[in-house]
C-alpha cells in the first residue's frame, strides 16, 4: 500500500469535516421543518430561509417522505467511516454498538411518539433527534478508534503448522496401511499412513500410554499375518500381543501356502511354553557363532559392559564362555550343546575343567591365558577374568529355565518355506534382567537363521526393544531388506535406547531406520525427530499501532513442520512420523501428523471371541522339571569322567614349551592337579 503524504491526509480530514458539517446542517433543516412551530414561537424563523427550504423539499432528492430525516444520518456515517484518531485497545465494541443502536432508535422513533399535543410532540422530536444524533456521533467516533486489524487467534500456531498429507491408500503385498485423519487449515480430512516398504525398518517411539501397542503394533502384526508373513514376536507384557497374534493366525491360515505353526516361549508358565535350544548345534557352523552367542548372553546379563566392550575384564569372560560353548559343540557332535550345560560346565573346578577344555585344539588359543594364569598362581587375575562370567551365568541356574532351554520342540528358522513358524517369546517385567538375557540369545540366533537367501517374507517385532540386547540390529536393517526381513522396533524414548545400548549404537538405530512413527515424546527425542521432519513455509504476521492508524505486515519463512513442543504434547492415538517409499512406488507426501483411526467397537467385539493360548503340556509336573535339572548336572559329570582321565595336562595342552626342565613340568602338573 502506498504511503499517504501529509497533504492528502489533511485534505481527507477537511472533506470529512465538511461532510459532518453538512450532516449537522441537514439535521438543523430537518428539525426546522419538523418542529417549525417551536421555531416560530421562539421567533427564530426567517422568510428567506423558509423559501429556500421549501424549494429544497420540492427537489427530486427529497421527494421521498423520509429523505430529509435520513440524510443527516447518512452524511454522519460517511464522515465516521474515514475518521481517524488515536487507537485504543480497551474500547468495547459491544457497548459502543449499543450506544449507536440506542441513538438510531431514539432518532427514528421520535416522530412516532403518540402525543396528542402538537407542541409537546415537536419538543419531543427536537430533543430525541438531537440526543440520538449525538449518541450516534459519540458511539461511531469511538468505534472508529477501534483496532480492526487483528492477529490470528491461533495461540499455539497449530493451524499454521498444518500441511498436506497422503490421502491415498497405497498397497502392495508387503504394505502396512493405517487409516488416519488430520487437520489442514482447520478442516479435518482423512488420510493414510502407507508403510509400503517395511523391510527398511520401522521404529515406533512413544512415552507410556501414547498408544503404541493399541494403535500401531496391533495393526502391524494383524496386517502382516493377513499377508502371509512368518513372525518372531518379542512380547514384553506377555500375553497381550501374543493373544492377538495367535487369534489372528487362526483367522488367516488360508493366507499361507503352508500354514505356519505357532510356538510360545514362556519361562513363567511351562505348561504353555514350548522348548527350544538357542545353541542348537545344527545352527552353529563355526566358532564365530559361539563367539556371537557368548557376547550376546554376557552383555545381556551385564548391560553396563555394553559401553566397555574391548576392555580386558569384559573380553576375557566372553572368550571363556565362547570356549565352553564351542567345546560342547564339538564334543560328540554337540549332543550336550545347550545353555544349561554351558552354565554347569563353567562351575567346575579349574583343575578338572582346564584339562578337558585343552583337549579341543580349536579353543586352545582361547583357554591358554586362563591356564597360564592358573599355572602361575595369578589367582586374582584368573578370578577377575572368569568369576564375573561364572557369577553372571549362575543367575540363570533355574530348573524352569533349564527345562525350556534344553529341549528341541522347534528350530529358529522361522521363515523356512517348508516349515514356517510364528514364534512369540514372553518376558516378565519383574524378572527383566534374567529373562532378558536369555531372550537376547534367542533373538540373536533367530536373526542369524532368518537373514538368509531363498526364504519367505518374515517380520521381527520387538516390543520394548531396549529391554533386550542385540548388537547387530543396525546390520540387520541394512542387509536384511533383500532377504525380505522386516524389523519393527518399539522404544519409549531415545534416552532409554542410549542408556542400554550406548550413544553410538542408539544414534545408528535412530538414523538407519527408514520408517518412523512417534507418539508423545519429550526432550532430546522430540528435538531429533523435529529436525528429521524438516521445515515448511509458514506465514508470520506483525501489527504496529500508532496514534492515527494501525499497520499489519505479513511475511513467510521456513520453520519446523512439527516442532518439538508439538511432539511433546501429542494426545494418545496421535502420531507424527515419516515413511519410506520404493523407486516404482513414489510417495511425495511422506511426512504425517495425524490421529490413527481404530474401530474400537469391532476390536472390543473381536477380543471377546479370542481363544486362550493353548497349553503345550497339560500333565507336566514339577518332578519332571527337577529330573531334567539333575540330568543336566549328571551330563557334566559324565563329560568330566569321559574326558578327564584321557586329557591330563601335558606340555602341549598346558601351553608349556617342550624344552622346559622336567622339574618345571612336574611342578606345573602338580599345581594343575590341585
Amino acid at each position: 500500500m502506498a504511503h499517504q503524504t501529509g497533504e492528502n491526509e489533511q485534505a481527507l480530514r477537511k472533506i470529512l469535516d465538511l461532510t459532518r458539517l453538512i450532516g449537522i446542517v441537514m439535521l438543523i433543516v430537518y428539525l426546522y421543518v419538523t418542529c417549525h412551530l417551536i421555531f416560530e414561537r421562539a421567533e427564530l424563523t426567517v422568510a428567506i430561509a423558509d423559501k429556500i427550504i421549501n424549494n429544497l423539499l420540492h427537489s427530486p432528492i427529497f421527494s421521498c417522505k423520509y429523505a430529509l430525516q435520513i440524510s443527516p444520518i447518512i452524511l454522519l456515517g460517511i464522515s465516521l467511516i474515514g475518521a481517524k484518531g488515536r487507537k485504543d485497545e480497551q474500547i468495547s465494541v459491544r457497548s459502543n454498538l449499543a450506544l449507536v443502536g440506542l441513538g438510531l432508535m431514539m432518532y427514528f422513533a421520535a416522530p412516532l411518539l403518540p402525543l396528542h399535543n402538537l407542541n409537546s410532540c415537536q419538543k419531543a422530536i427536537l430533543c430525541l433527534s438531537v440526543l440520538g444524533f449525538l449518541m450516534i456521533l459519540a458511539g461511531g467516533t469511538r468505534l472508529s478508534r477501534l483496532i480492526t486489524q487483528k492477529l490470528s487467534n491461533d495461540v499455539f500456531n497449530s493451524l499454521n503448522e498444518t500441511f498436506p498429507q497422503e490421502e491415498r491408500k497405497i498397497t502392495n503385498e508387503f504394505s502396512i496401511n493405517l487409516p488416519t485423519r488430520y487437520n489442514l487449515k482447520s478442516k479435518v480430512r482423512k488420510s493414510w499412513i502407507n508403510i509400503i516398504n517395511p523391510f527398511r525398518g520401522l521404529l515406533v517411539i512413544g512415552n507410556p500410554g501414547s498408544g503404541k501397542s493399541y494403535f500401531i503394533i496391533r495393526n502391524v502384526l494383524t496386517q502382516q499375518i493377513e499377508k502371509g508373513f512368518t513372525m518372531f514376536l518379542y512380547d514384553f507384557k506377555y500375553p497381550d500381543l501374543t493373544t492377538i497374534a495367535y487369534n489372528q493366525l487362526l483367522q488367516s491360515r488360508g493366507c499361507y501356502s503352508v500354514p505356519p505353526k505357532f510356538y510360545v516361549i514362556n519361562f513363567d508358565d511351562l505348561k504353555c511354553s514350548h522348548r527350544c535350544n538357542p545353541l542348537d548345534p545344527a545352527g552353529m557352523q563355526d566358532i564365530s557363532d559361539a563367539t556371537e552367542a557368548s557376547r550376546t548372553i554376557m552383555l545381556g546379563l551385564n548391560r553396563e559392559w555394553v559401553k566397555k566392550q574391548g576392555d580386558f575384564f569384559v573380553e576375557s569372560p566372553i572368550n571363556f564362555v565362547t570356549a565352553i560353548i564351542w567345546y560342547l559343540r564339538k564334543y560328540k557332535d554337540g549332543i550336550y550343546c545347550t545353555l544349561p550345560h554351558v552354565i554347569e560346565l563353567m562351575q567346575v573346578e579349574y583343575k578338572k575343567l582346564f584339562p578337558v577344555l585343552m583337549a579341543e585344539p580349536e579353543i586352545e588359543v582361547l583357554v591358554n591365558p586362563f591356564v597360564s594364569a592358573y599355572q602361575n598362581d595369578a589367582m586374582e587375575q584368573l578370578e577377575g577374568q572368569i568369576a564375573s562370567a561364572k557369577i553372571s551365568m549362575a543367575r540363570l541356574s533355574s530348573p524352569q529355565l533349564y527345562y525350556v532351554l534344553s529341549g528341541n520342540d522347534f528350530t529358529l528358522d522361522i521363515n523356512n518355506p517348508r516349515d514356517p513358524k510364528i514364534v512369540s517369546m514372553g518376558n516378565n517385567p519383574q524378572k527383566l534382567q534374567i529373562y532378558g538375557a536369555v531372550l537376547s540369545l534367542y533373538i540373536s540366533r533367530v536373526v542369524k537363521q532368518v537373514n538368509r537367501k531363498d526364504q519367505i517374507k518374515c517380520s521381527l517385532i520387538f516390543d520394548e526393544f531396549p529391554t533386550i540386547y542385540f548388537n547387530g540390529m543396525d546390520s540387520l536393517i541394512a542387509t536384511a531388506r533383500s532377504n525380505k526381513v522386516a524389523a519393527t522396533l518399539v522404544v519409549q524414548d531415545y534416552s532409554q535406547l542410549k542408556k542400554d545400548y550406548g550413544r553410538e549404537q542408539a544414534d545408528v538405530i535412530m538414523n538407519i531406520t527408514g520408517n518412523i512413527i512417534s507418539g508423545q515424546a519429550t526432550g532430546e527425542t522430540a528435538k531429533q525427530l523435529s529436525e528429521r521432519f524438516g521445515k515448511i513455509i509458514q506465514e508470520r504476521r506483525s501489527m504496529s499501532v500508532n496514534s492515527s492508524d494501525t499497520s499489519l505486515s505479513r511475511s513467510t519463512q521456513l520453520d519446523s513442520a512439527i516442532p518439538a513442543s508439538t511432539i511433546s504434547s501429542l494426545s494418545s492415538g496421535s502420531f507424527v512420523g515419516i515413511v519410506a517409499d520404493n523407486p516404482d512406488e513414489r510417495i511425495d507426501l511422506k511426512m504425517f501428523h495425524a490421529e490413527v483411526i481404530n474401530d474400537h467397537e469391532r476390536i472390543k467385539e473381536s477380543e471377546q471371541t479370542y481363544e486362550d493360548i493353548p497349553m503345550v503340556r497339560s500333565s507336566l509336573t514339577n518332578e519332571e522339571v527337577m529330573a531334567n535339572y539333575y540330568r543336566i548336572k549328571g551330563d557334566i559329570q559324565t563329560i568330566l569322567g569321559e574326558c578327564g582321565q584321557n586329557n591330563q595336562p601335558t606340555a602341549h595342552n598346558a601351553g608349556v614349551a617342550s624344552e622346559e626342565p622336567q622339574e618345571v613340568k612336574e611342578e606345573k602338573s602338580r599345581r594343575l592337579s590341585l
